[in-house]
């Protein structure tokens, strides 16, 4: 079985975060480790607080991790400071894992930041150009190429300047854009892709980006697909996750990471 390593926070809600990429690799056929970065108080309304753990003890977990498993892929999501990402990406580049998948985790729904102002700098710097894709949402795209992202050609604008940063790939989330269609955008060797999915409207979209990107390693690990079948099948995922999305909680419920089941 494909072992994914994922690299993130912990959110106490379950949907978002460690939690929810456990699922997701689970779900997508491979085995789930992590190192948590940060812990959370977490919810479905809201993040109230987080703490980030030591650097050593981040490490230590990523060491633990590489020195014993056959790591086929790894995912990042929750990197709070630009130590965390420094850190990180130190590890990532002793260790040379097949696939990174960079998810720019910056802010939570309720708003709550996720990644210091001063860390996205060294995200740009010591991250990004490590990674295989990076899947950045709408808001995140915008921070990352500072411009404003309304349509499809300025989500395929802000892409190509996200891949001057040095990553292989780009793949810009169009959850936020507006339309009825959700059309991811994809940029890869130059060349474009384009994955739609029926927009599905429902307020329970908790942790969609952690799965997303998650489902996107899994399916890079297994070995047999390319990046544009791999967000494929991942698009395919995630789009029956939310749309069999669970009515818990009282305020954005997560997605159904075992609809299949």
């Amino acid at each position: 079985m494909k072992q994914i390593l994922t690299i993130a926070g912990s959110d106490s809600g379950g949907g978002a975060g460690i939690q929810a990429d456990i699922k997701a690799i689970s779900a997508n056929g491979g085995f789930a480790m992590s190192a948590i970065t940060s812990v959370t108080a977490q919810n479905t309304v809201a993040v109230t607080d987080a703490f980030d753990l030591p650097i050593s003890l981040i490490e230590a977990q990523l060491d633990a991790v590489f020195t014993d498993f056959d790591v086929a892929s790894v995912k990042t999501g929750m990197l709070s400071s630009s130590e965390i990402v420094a850190a990180v990406a130190g590890k990532l580049k002793e260790y040379t894992p097949p696939a990174i998948v960079v998810d720019p985790v910056m802010i939570s729904k309720s708003k709550f930041r996720l990644l210091k102002a001063e860390a996205i700098d060294s995200l740009k710097t010591a991250l990004i150009p490590l990674a295989t894709v990076i899947t950045p949402n709408v808001y995140e795209a915008e921070l990352l190429a500072q411009q404003e992202i309304q349509s499809i050609d300025d989500a395929k604008s802000a892409a190509k300047v996200i891949a001057e940063l040095g990553c292989h790939a780009v793949l810009v989330k169009g959850g936020h854009l507006i339309g009825d269609d959700a059309t991811d955008v994809l940029y890869c060797d130059g060349e474009w892709s384009f994955f739609q999915a029926e927009r599905v409207e429902t307020e329970n979209t908790h942790g969609t980006g952690c799965t997303y990107s998650a489902a996107i390693a899994t399916q890079l690990a297994h070995g047999n697909q390319d990046l544009m079948d791999a967000v494929r099948t991942a698009k395919a995922y995630i789009t029956g996750a939310i749309q069999h999305a669970l009515d818990i909680g009282h305020g954005h419920g997560p997605t159904n990471h075992f609809f299949r089941m």
